[in-house]
């Protein structure tokens, strides 16, 4: 499911909850509404707001950390196309259709992963392209220096394209969420169980109803937003295309 259908039901959820603990508290006998019964509750429910709170905190970091590393990727991967690029250029003529190859090959997967969206568009556009790195290294091994100049350009490209292929698999293999679906379905059961406990000795007027809304929205919010981050190569936040597409505007030059 996309972040957005995530984010409506864990909604329902939350709302469901509240409607629920406000049914619940209505029909509730009077001594269960005294001061001590309430504070039981309250105390009760802190503790699964701190839970809460430390969980999405803790899934928070980790698809923060998850976009971070992927364009942090993409980036130094721009950066390494260029200076590859640069590098084929100085060696000679002898490397124009080297450079011509690289170009091409490198479009065609920004535009899949950009143009398709989404992590299996990127797994998709690794597996077609899976011997390209290979076949780019072995026609740099190819060349034949001819002076110390030709030898050190050879060198830094087959180090470049090294570098290229590990940052491309470290893409690729973290492709998959790295927020478990566990932690969501924990996370908005509690919240459940949370705003049924603010519904539960709440008057049933429209300010309090409100109020849960507006939380409930808040809330879900945030869970789609932890979604957005953890699926960087789709939806709303994805990862800028714009270093790379600057790359292979500057290659072939």
């Amino acid at each position: 499911m996309s972040a957005i259908q995530i984010a409506a039901l864990s909604l329902l959820a939350i709302v469901a909850g509240s409607a629920f603990g406000m049914l619940v508290g209505r029909r509730l006998p009077d001594h269960h509404l005294e001061s001590a019964s309430k504070d039981v509750v309250r105390l009760a429910m802190a503790m699964i707001a701190t839970m809460t709170a430390l969980v999405l905190g803790l899934v928070t970091g980790s698809a923060k950390s998850t976009f971070d590393a992927d364009d942090t990727a993409v980036k130094r991967t721009a950066a390494s196309l260029l200076a590859l690029d640069r590098d084929l250029a100085a060696y000679g003529p002898d490397t124009q259709p080297i450079r011509a190859a690289l170009k091409a090959t490198v479009t065609a997967k920004v535009d899949s992963v950009w143009s398709d969206g989404g992590a299996g568009a990127l797994v998709r556009a690794g597996a077609r392209g899976s011997g390209g790195g290979e076949q780019l290294l072995n026609s740099i091994l190819a060349l034949t220096p001819t002076n110390e100049a030709q030898r050190y350009y050879q060198g830094r490209a087959l180090e470049l394209s090294n570098e290229i292929l590990q940052t491309r698999w470290f893409v690729f293999n973290g492709s998959d969420r790295s927020v478990p679906i566990v932690f969501l379905i924990v996370i908005v059961a509690w919240l459940t169980i949370l705003f049924g406990s603010f519904a539960l000795f709440a008057p049933p007027n429209a300010t309090v109803v409100s109020a849960l809304l507006l939380c409930a929205l808040s809330v879900s919010a945030s869970i789609f937003l932890i979604l957005e981050m953890d699926d960087p190569f789709s939806g709303l936040m994805r990862i800028s295309d714009v270093p790379l597409r600057y790359a292979l505007a500057q290659m072939g030059q």
